[in-house]
């Protein structure tokens, strides 16, 4: 299994990003997939997920905000991100759902079971 996302860089706050993240090792189709962030010294903090028909839950913190989506065809999961704040600095990381986790469960980051290297996102001006 292999997580590899991308599309981080350094945005002006009220600015836009959108991440990828690319899974090859596995049939991307049949897994939920996960979107987390870390600041250096601080806990993992879900984001988003997405299930494999779309269904998605996204945290309280970034609602209204962030936008995940995938791609079946293309083994791809994104997250737009809009609205950006200097809060939203973080390295960026994908994961795969363990299969099983029931649906109120997908924000637990002890549910995940692969993990992709992260991408660096920074907002400031």
């Amino acid at each position: 299994v292999q997580l590899q996302a991308s599309g981080g860089g350094l945005v002006q706050p009220g600015g836009s990003l959108r991440l990828s993240c690319i899974a090859s090792g596995f049939t991307f189709r049949n897994y939920d997939m996960g979107w987390f962030r870390q600041a250096p010294g601080k806990e993992r903090e879900a984001i988003s997920y997405i299930r494999p028909s779309g269904g998605t839950n996204t945290a309280m913190s970034v609602k209204g905000r962030f936008t995940v989506s995938r791609d079946n065809a293309k083994n791809t999961v994104y997250l737009q991100m809009n609205s950006l704040k200097p809060e939203d600095t973080n390295v960026y990381f994908c994961a795969r759902l363990k299969r099983g986790t029931i649906h109120s469960d997908g924000l637990n980051p002890e549910r995940y079971e692969y993990w992709g290297r992260g991408t660096q996102v920074t907002v400031s001006s």
